[in-house]
């Protein structure tokens, strides 16, 4: 069958705008056409290519996904190996490193330029482009031998089938790292859980997982990504001399680049760098290790050559590790201000994420069933940024002959009341309520809290103290409480008790979402006690409301309102609500409903680093307008208030990937200024 030139050229130019379109969406992030025009796109390339097989090539948008599952991976021998880095993990060792490698050049009065870049917690991988074909994935292996896996890095939207333009070599292999975008780990753990699946331990693991998949349908399922750092073989053109101009020649042929890639003028540089990447290490959408440093100049590169299976001119500056393996000793029980009974566990302590860790959480009962994890086990830590450290995994290789299960309490470690499950719940709570002094303690430090009622100097040691002593059974007390009283306590003085109870009498004054918030109601944060104060403005409306009123709350489902209803249906609450308003507290009616606010059934997300408005000033602000602020992006999401580092922000990446608006903080104060929220 003779093919006109017309199909083969309309073939043709539909494949190179659909990889035109998937460089700006998935390497560039600025897409020039809607989802909607792409998908017209890719349908009429389908259509065509049904009709003429015969012209489906390697390098269509089409072949992404199609071949057969393997049985196995074949190998791949590395025609220029790939090698390992050595290390650093402190200053003087990059300092070390720029000595030896100014004495080889010798330089020793010169400065030499680096080429900066954070070491990607991932899987390294070459892939061999022949006449701008994507030809071969393989992984590294040893370094010298690895394994063909062609038909998974196909799947990677960040990969190009075929190099942008043609200005490329004849043969041009790139070396990158894949890896598993932070939100993408999170997704991919939450359907296992979901679906009854062992979970990923990390981003690494999981795309380690994913890359070794005999079906690449798998592998397309789990978002994977590549970030390109250098090239291997390359035949038919010369590329630039400079590393980081190489990396841009890369990211023109159609490969995503880092974008915290940068050049250092002298070591003093590289070592600043280094501080200034660990400080936002935990802000960016995906996991670093590190930083590679490399002798920016590749013709310095080849003189300096190498040492063992390491190049003399790469060093990996390595940050503390997420990641450890050490003991748990025990497993304890803590009782929270909702009766929650949580799990904790008593480790040998261990150097993790910058601190040294003694307790991790186990979270419930569930978690503890899930992981299989027992007393004497060893077990891998993970700890990152600010987040709690938490028991990821059990090496149950090592488990010792006198290891001993972890039996849950049937009845409060606190009060000794009975502990017990609802149905659909993973959480065990006591049953004592205010009867429980952990309950009561937890209680009256969330009511004295900054976001509840605000009492300046009423910190968790001193309300534990009062408890302990008797001089406080309910967060009423507390206004009863006199200057003798708590000058007398431990590290306290008679000016400290003064303020104190200066605290106290200006925390009288307040509103009605924050005397909402602090009560404690199960399910009622901020936001939604902000919400009930706007839809009904007064206490008593709220009181009197039954569960079906209050779900015409924004946001209020049937959960919530049953917490809501079943709270101030209890004697023992409305007689703590009287306590405290024969104390003195008090706060205005909310003149204007919900319903009438500007932001009214707008839901925003307020993410990254604030400079003028405090990040939590904002969120206030808009819920004030009567928009729910909610913390991660989804298809509901109306806006995502983005601040400082947007172009690595998981959020804002989410938003742009669902074209979702966003705004700067420059723009959100504007338009909190339009709407009379803020002064001019």
């Amino acid at each position: 069958m003779t093919i006109s030139v017309s199909v083969q050229e309309n073939l043709e130019k539909l494949k190179q705008q659909l990889n035109y379109h998937n460089y700006r969406y998935y390497v560039l992030d600025d897409p020039t056409i809607p989802d909607a025009e792409y998908d017209r796109l890719f349908k009429a390339l389908q259509e065509l290519e049904a009709a003429h097989p015969e012209l489906i090539s390697s390098d269509s948008p089409s072949q992404r996904i199609g071949e057969a599952p393997l049985s196995a991976f074949a190998q791949v021998t590395h025609e220029v190996a790939m090698l390992s880095l050595d290390n650093a993990f402190e200053q003087q060792q990059l300092l070390d490193f720029n000595r030896r490698i100014r004495d080889r050049l010798k330089l020793a009065d010169a400065d030499i330029e680096y080429a900066c870049d954070p070491k990607l917690d991932g899987i390294a991988v070459s892939l061999l482009y022949r006449d701008g074909i994507l030809e071969r994935g393989a992984t590294r292996g040893d370094g010298t031998t690895g394994e063909d896996i062609t038909q998974n890095v196909r799947t990677i939207a960040s990969i190009p089938l075929r190099l942008i333009g043609t200005d490329f070599p004849e043969l041009l292999e790139v070396r990158g790292e894949i890896y598993m975008p932070k939100q993408s780990f999170n997704e991919l753990n939450e359907r296992a859980r979901e679906a009854g699946q062992k979970t990923f331990v990390n981003p690494r693991n999981a795309a380690a997982g994913s890359l070794r998949q005999l079906d690449a349908r798998i592998t397309a399922s789990r978002k994977l990504q590549m970030c390109a750092y250098s090239v291997g073989r390359v035949e038919g053109r010369e590329l630039p001399d400079r590393h980081s101009e190489v990396l841009d020649t890369l990211h023109r042929l159609g490969f995503l680049i880092s974008p915290e890639v940068q050049v250092a003028a002298n070591i003093d540089d590289c070592i600043d760098y280094c501080r200034r990447l660990g400080e936002k290490r935990d802000s960016l959408a995906y996991d670093i290790d590190g930083v590679v440093i490399k002798v920016n100049s590749r013709r310095l590169q080849a003189e300096l050559g190498f040492v063992s299976r390491a190049p003399r001119w790469a060093i990996a500056y390595k940050f503390p590790a997420q990641e450890e393996l050490t003991t748990l000793l025990d497993v304890e029980f803590q009782v929270g201000r909702t009766g929650a009974v949580t799990p904790v566990a008593r480790l040998q302590p261990v150097f993790v994420g910058g601190v040294t860790v003694s307790n991790a959480t186990l979270h419930n009962r569930d978690e503890i069933e899930r992981l299989g994890v027992m007393i004497g086990d060893t077990v891998i830590i993970r700890r990152a940024g600010d987040v709690i450290p938490q028991v990821v995994s059990v090496v149950k290789g090592r488990r010792p002959p006198s290891a001993q299960a972890v039996v849950f309490p049937s009845s409060c470690p606190v009060c000794g009341s009975p502990v017990e499950n609802t149905p659909g719940e993973a959480v065990y709570r006591c049953t004592g309520g205010l009867v429980c002094e952990a309950q009561r303690k937890e209680a009256i430090k969330h009511f004295s809290s900054r976001k509840a009622m605000d009492i300046d100097g009423l910190g968790d040691k001193l309300v534990e103290q009062l408890v302990d002593q008797g001089l406080i059974h309910s967060v009423a007390d507390l206004f009863s409480l006199q200057t003798s009283q708590l000058a007398a306590m431990e590290r306290m003085g008679q000016k400290s008790a003064e303020n104190l109870i200066a605290a106290l009498e200006a925390s009288k004054q307040t509103t009605l979402a924050r005397f909402l918030f602090a009560l404690g109601i199960r399910e009622v944060g901020e936001a939604t006690a902000r919400a009930l104060a706007n839809h009904f403005g007064n206490l008593e409306a709220i009181i009197v409301a039954d569960e079906e009123a209050l779900q015409q709350v924004a946001d209020v489902g049937p959960v919530v309102a049953h917490y809501v209803a079943e709270f101030f249906h209890q004697p023992h609450s409305l007689e703590l609500i009287r306590s405290l308003q024969a104390a003195g507290i008090h706060w205005p009616d909310v003149e204007v409903a919900a319903a009438e606010l500007p932001l009214a059934g707008k839901t925003y997300v307020v993410t990254g680093a604030f400079g003028e408005l405090k990040r939590s000033d904002a969120t206030r602000l808009l819920q004030e307008l009567g928009a729910k602020v909610a913390g991660s992006v989804s298809t509901k999401t109306d806006c995502v208030v983005v601040g400082g580092g947007a172009e690595t922000n998981s959020k804002f990446l989410k938003a742009q990937e669902l074209g979702i608006a966003t705004m700067t903080e420059v723009e959100l104060i504007e338009q909190l200024r339009q709407l009379g929220a803020l002064d001019e």
